[in-house]
């Protein structure tokens, strides 16, 4: 019978080989994100991915077999950040204040990696070619079931009547916008390069014009 420190021993070591294989699974991916976004995925070669992460290639290939693999996991990354911004809209919430919310989320992603925005965008452009079914399919699942949220906001009279597919669309280019064309937006502003005060900038003017679509107020800062 194993005794309580060996026990432990097992578990420490375990928790110690997660921890590894968690550190060395995000300096691949953040390796990856840069290169797959300048370079595509055709022109993106394991070893330099290697070579930016700071790990031999045999370690990437151990936690990613295939180049595809490390691809579609920056694509599973950045749906399951839209899916965090998507829960801002809650039916319970004030609808202004949701939008207003659901809006920073998606432009402090896209300020905050754009690099991953960037490789999304030219996954679309290029197309979807990893972007598969299953995948689709979750995008179109939790875009209705927040498109359902919207409807009881209208039913309720809680805001004016809008057709909530160009709703979603307008709101997920303009948030990208900044991220995935930045040399126009920046062109556009008259900066040299957008900071953090552009985004929250952004985020108010952006509010503003789709919570007037909306028949909404701008909510209190």
């Amino acid at each position: 019978m194993a005794t309580t420190s060996a026990k432990k021993a097992r578990k420490d070591g375990s928790d110690s080989e997660e921890r590894i294989r968690a550190r060395n699974e995000a300096a691949i991916l953040t390796a990856a994100i840069d290169l797959f976004a300048r370079k595509g995925f055709d022109g993106t070669r394991i070893a330099e991915v290697a070579e930016h992460s700071g790990l031999p290639k045999a370690n990437v290939y151990y936690y990613f077999p295939a180049k595809e693999d490390i691809y579609r996991a920056l694509i599973d990354r950045l749906i399951a950040s839209w899916d965090t911004a998507l829960e801002e809209l809650q039916p319970g919430r004030d609808p202004a204040e949701a939008i207003m919310a659901y809006i920073r989320a998606k432009l402090d992603y896209s300020r905050r990696f754009a690099a991953q925005s960037k490789l999304f965008a030219n996954e679309i452009l290029s197309g979807a070619k990893f972007l598969d079914k299953a995948g689709r399919n979750h995008v179109k699942q939790a875009t209705r079931a927040k498109a359902a949220v919207i409807e009881g906001w209208i039913a309720a009279g809680r805001m004016a009547p809008i057709a909530i597919p160009h709703f979603f669309i307008m709101l997920w280019s303009t948030t990208q916008f900044y991220a995935d064309f930045e040399v126009l937006a920046c062109d556009a502003m008259e900066v040299s390069r957008l900071t953090k005060k552009d985004f929250e900038a952004a985020a108010l003017a952006i509010g503003e014009i789709v919570l007037r679509g909306c028949g909404l107020a701008m909510p209190p800062a």
